[in-house]
């Protein structure tokens, strides 16, 4: 696991053209997912390699290597495979190959491998990014080569086997041995110094992955906070054009209308509004008349609660006052009625003299 670290830490830190072909927003996730994949899965080891497209083009690119195992028959085998992560990955699936020994064939035909050896397991057709992985991916190649195993053995004649002969070395001279003695303990103490700076480099690489995704959490929270800012400000603006529109609109009444608040000083306010015809005017007398009466029917459950007038004598008052609040909102209803279609009808005349013009 160590080493699978040092591995991709080392090549996933390199840019320019010695670099690996994946963008640098996804680097991380594609180590993360590579070293989940080999702690689950140990017999598949992370390295480089050159993979040909189709089209002929190569390119260098990262594969894991190795076997997965197999359940079948109640028996567990172990099928070799090769997992290609493409330049677009995990974006886009990665390629899975088998990679058969020369003591094993691949089975023709089979739903899920080719005969070249390329598998296309559903898991693959419904890669979805950002949750796919390759941990899921190998637990699905298991399960799908345990209901139809892909590879089976080859007949092969037995290798006799051969003695090896036994060698031996002839006795060293006592300063030789002195010095290979000092020369394996350097190199032993050297070993020793560069696993330690291995091991402290790879932990500044764990510690700056770390920090690049939180960095890029952030950028996704400031990118966010700076267009919900953009658009409050926009809005405001908007807001702060009405009002100023609004004031100048004010301003201007107030000083078309200066002089007439002088002559209005000692004017009722009751007489300030009058209804604009007849209609208006039964409309506010209906509903005054509404009104007061139903602050007479409050006013007469409260002093029946306390007892200030005789219950008989309170049915009967309200009773009357409900008979007349009755006329008065059946008058106000039908007179609204009668103004509203006045008012369509005079919309409908505007609009046809616009229109005529």
């Amino acid at each position: 696991m160590g080493s699978a670290q040092q591995f991709l830490s080392s090549v996933l830190s390199q840019c320019g053209p010695s670099g690996l072909p994946y963008s640098e927003d996804v680097k991380w996730l594609i180590r993360q997912h590579l070293l989940a994949l080999v702690e689950a899965y140990p017999s598949l080891r992370p390295q480089t390699a050159t993979f040909a497209h189709n089209d002929g083009r190569t390119v260098n690119l990262l594969q894991a290597e190795g076997t997965v195992p197999m359940l079948y028959q109640a028996a567990t085998y172990n099928i070799p495979i090769v997992i290609w992560l493409t330049d677009s990955y995990p974006r886009q699936p990665p390629c899975v190959y088998l990679n058969p020994t020369r003591d094993m064939v691949i089975k023709r035909p089979h739903p899920f491998v080719n005969p070249s050896g390329m598998v296309a397991i559903p898991y693959l057709h419904n890669w979805i990014y950002p949750t796919s992985n390759l941990v899921d991916l190998a637990r699905n190649l298991s399960d799908v080569f345990a209901r139809d195993p892909p590879l089976y053995s080859s007949p092969t004649p037995p290798t006799p086997l051969t003695p090896t002969p036994r060698q031996y070395s002839p006795s060293e001279d006592p300063a030789e041995a002195f010095r290979r003695s000092a020369v394996n303990k350097l190199v032993h103490m050297a070993h020793k110094d560069v696993a330690a700076l291995t091991n402290t480099r790879e932990a500044e690489m764990e510690g700056i992955f770390n920090a690049q995704s939180v960095l890029r959490q952030r950028e996704q929270l400031l990118f966010r906070g700076l267009r919900d800012m953009i658009s409050e400000k926009e809005a405001l603006e908007q807001k702060l054009q009405m009002v100023l529109m609004n004031a100048d609109m004010l301003e201007a009444w107030l000083t078309e209308n200066a002089d007439k608040v002088h002559k209005l000083a000692n004017l009722d306010p009751d007489h300030v509004f009058q209804p604009c015809d007849a209609l208006s005017n039964q409309i506010i007398n209906s509903t005054s008349s509404d009104l007061a009466i139903e602050d007479a029917i409050y006013s007469l459950d409260k002093a029946s609660q306390e007892g200030a007038i005789p219950f008989d004598l309170y049915l009967r008052t309200v009773r009357s006052l409900s008979r007349e609040q009755f006329f008065h909102r059946a008058t106000a209803s039908k007179v609204r009625a009668v103004h509203m279609q006045s008012q369509v009808a005079n919309m409908a005349a505007r609009i046809s003299h616009y229109v005529a013009s």
